[in-house]
This record gives C-alpha cells, sequence and structure tokens, in this order.
C-alpha cells in the first residue's frame, strides 16, 4: 500500500513538472514557443520625452553672392509660380505674396500649375521671357532645377519658397538665390513624438505620403522614419502618395484600411490628407482619434478644429504666410547684395492644450 502511493505521488509530481514546463515555454516573451509581447511604452523613449521643438538654426550658412543681382529699386515687378491651388494651404501662401506684395507697391504676376510638373516648366519659362526683376517659384519637386538655371542663365534672381530643388542640377547662391523653408525633416521627428504620445510607443501605422519627388514629402518621411526607429513598437506597415490632397487622402486612406485592418494610427504628411483619412476611418466603423490615432503637418484651421474636438492628436505647423519673408529676402538682397542660401522658419506643434486658442489665426 505503502509503495503504490509513493508511486501515485511520484506520478502527480512529474505532471504538475511538465505543465508548469509547458506553461513556462508558452508564457510571452520568455523565449518559448509563444508569441512575443507587444513592446512596452517604457521600450520607446519618445513616448515620455519633451517635443523635441525646432532644430537649431544652421550655423554657418553661406551668403549668396553669386547670383544674379537684384537693382535697388522703389518698386519692383516680380512673378510668382505656384505649384498648385488645390488646397488651403497654397491658397493661403499665394494670397500672402499678393497681400505682401500690394502692401510694397509692387507688381506681381501669379501662374498656377495645377500640380503638373510640366505645366510650372511652361508657366516659369514664360516667366522668363517677361523678364521680372525677380522669381520666386515654389517647386512642384525637385525635379526642375534646370528650368531654375535657365532663370539664372536669363540673369534673373529666383527665390524658393517652401520647396527646394536638386542642388545637384541648381547651385543655392548661384542658380538661385535663397531658399526659404521650415525645417521638413524636424516636422517628421516631432510627428513621431506626438505620435508616440498618442499611442504610448505602441502603433500599428498607416503614411499617407505626399507629392512623390517633393521635398516635403522626402523629408517628413525621412524624420518620421528616424524618430520612430527608438521605438520597437511603432512600425509602418504601408506607406502611399496621396498627392498631400483631402479626396485622395480619403480615398487611399480608405483603400489601405481594408488591407489593414489593423492598423492603429494614421500619419499624413499633410492636414488636408489627414482629414481625408478621418472621414475614411468614419466610414470603416471606427471612431477616429480613439480606434485610430491620427498626426499630421501643417496647422490648417479645419485640423486645429480635428484636434480641438479629439478626432486629430496633434498636427505640426508648416507656415503658408511666405509674403513678408519673401519681400524681405529681395529687399535685403538688393540692398546688400548678399543673403543667406538657405533661410529655415520656426514651426509649432498643436495639440489638445492649445488647439482652441489658435483657431482664429488659422489660415
Amino acid at each position: 500500500m505503502r509503495a503504490r502511493s509513493t508511486a501515485v505521488l511520484a506520478g502527480l509530481l512529474t505532471m504538475a513538472l511538465s505543465v508548469a514546463c509547458s506553461n513556462d515555454a508558452a508564457a510571452p516573451g520568455s523565449g518559448g514557443g509563444g508569441p512575443a509581447a507587444a513592446p512596452a511604452a517604457a521600450d520607446c523613449p519618445l513616448a515620455s520625452a519633451p517635443d523635441p521643438g525646432n532644430s537649431a538654426p544652421p550655423q554657418n550658412v553661406p551668403m549668396a553672392t553669386a547670383a544674379p543681382k537684384v537693382q535697388v529699386k522703389d518698386t519692383y515687378r516680380v512673378a510668382f509660380s505656384q505649384n498648385a491651388s488645390n488646397n488651403p494651404w497654397r491658397l493661403a501662401e499665394t494670397a500672402s505674396m499678393q497681400a505682401e506684395a500690394e502692401r510694397l507697391g509692387y507688381q506681381l504676376t501669379v501662374t498656377d500649375a495645377n500640380n503638373e510638373q510640366t505645366k510650372q516648366i511652361q508657366d516659369i519659362r514664360g516667366l522668363i521671357a517677361q523678364r521680372p526683376d525677380a522669381l520666386f517659384m515654389a517647386p512642384i519637386t525637385e525635379q526642375l532645377g534646370n528650368v531654375v538655371a535657365e532663370a539664372a542663365d536669363a540673369g534673373i534672381p529666383v527665390f524658393l519658397l517652401d520647396r527646394d530643388v536638386d542642388t545637384s542640377v541648381a547651385k543655392r547662391g548661384e542658380d538661385y538665390v535663397t531658399v526659404i523653408v521650415s525645417d521638413f525633416v524636424q516636422q517628421g521627428r516631432r510627428a513621431a513624438w506626438a505620435m508616440a504620445k498618442a499611442t504610448g510607443g505602441n502603433a500599428t501605422i498607416i503614411e499617407l505620403e505626399g507629392t512623390t519627388g517633393s521635398s516635403p514629402a522626402i523629408d517628413r518621411k525621412t524624420g518620421f522614419h528616424e524618430a520612430i526607429g527608438q521605438c520597437p513598437g511603432m512600425r509602418v506597415v504601408v506607406s502611399q502618395s496621396a498627392d498631400f490632397t483631402r479626396a485622395e487622402g480619403q480615398s487611399v486612406a480608405e483603400t489601405l484600411l481594408q488591407s489593414h485592418a489593423d492598423a492603429t494610427a494614421v500619419y499624413a504628411h499633410n492636414d488636408e490628407m489627414a482629414l481625408g483619412a478621418i472621414s475614411a476611418i468614419r466610414a470603416a466603423g471606427k471612431v477616429p482619434g480613439q480606434d485610430i490615432k491620427v498626426v499630421s503637418i501643417d496647422g490648417s484651421r479645419d485640423a486645429l478644429t480635428a484636434v480641438d474636438s479629439g478626432e486629430l492628436f496633434a498636427t505640426v505647423e508648416s507656415n503658408p504666410r511666405f509674403g513678408p519673408r519673401a519681400f524681405q529676402a529681395l529687399q535685403r538682397y538688393a540692398q546688400e547684395g548678399q543673403v543667406p542660401v538657405q533661410q529655415i522658419l520656426e514651426d509649432r506643434l498643436f495639440d489638445s492644450s492649445n488647439a482652441a486658442e489658435f483657431i482664429p489665426e488659422a489660415y
């Protein structure tokens, strides 16, 4: 009897040890055969870090001295090649240029390329033929370096606004005077920081990119991906261009939400695409701001309103009011014969703590 009891007890102990070992093997993150646990927020330094803010001003920026000169005059006849007028940001930029030209008493000719690179090249060549005192340009992509060089060869000083061109084709300070622009890479980093705050450092992200080949699309992607590289729980599962428009943002987001039903976040390179994505999220039967977090860049009035309502977590400012800075650069170059070849604007970040305050002044 005693021997039998001892045998039964040994058998029970063996079974218990077997179950315990089996459970250990299946425990998440234990190195066994079970699924790995999602990284904790502690694994994402962005989630607990402060807003990285604007990047430090660039040091030792060369001065433009070799580009075609601007003569000192009481008034100027200038031109502005706008790449599109299909969203509020572009309309606000053009309005700012027109308002500042009117304030100064300058004659301003504006062309609109309708988001077509071929048309913008034609527009610029037409403006070169008119021989303005200066040409302002918002290039649709970085591939417009050759036509910038054409303007320089014609003796027309070119000032680039909000986007750059390929500097291996057109040289800053030589083929064009200066580029006045936001730090798009830093905007991407700040958007990543906001996304980490929104998601606690764990997110399956759909990325809506801007116009392919444009400097904002290239750099905002670079900055965002660089920053989320610190956070193993944040990953972009798909990226696709929606061309900076609300309609495309909605259409592309609808498709991507169907093919990536596990997505928990959307990063849009501008507010218009983000607002389109918010409509797509609603159409998918999900709640924007709750089921899926959204972060974007620009700081439009509609976006700030969406932040205030909770549908958009945050938007990084990219100020479209270039008029004063553009004409200040023109005047300084005329008077002093030189300006920095690159001028970086400072931007703010809008979230639930300040969006309502800035809605009245937003474009």
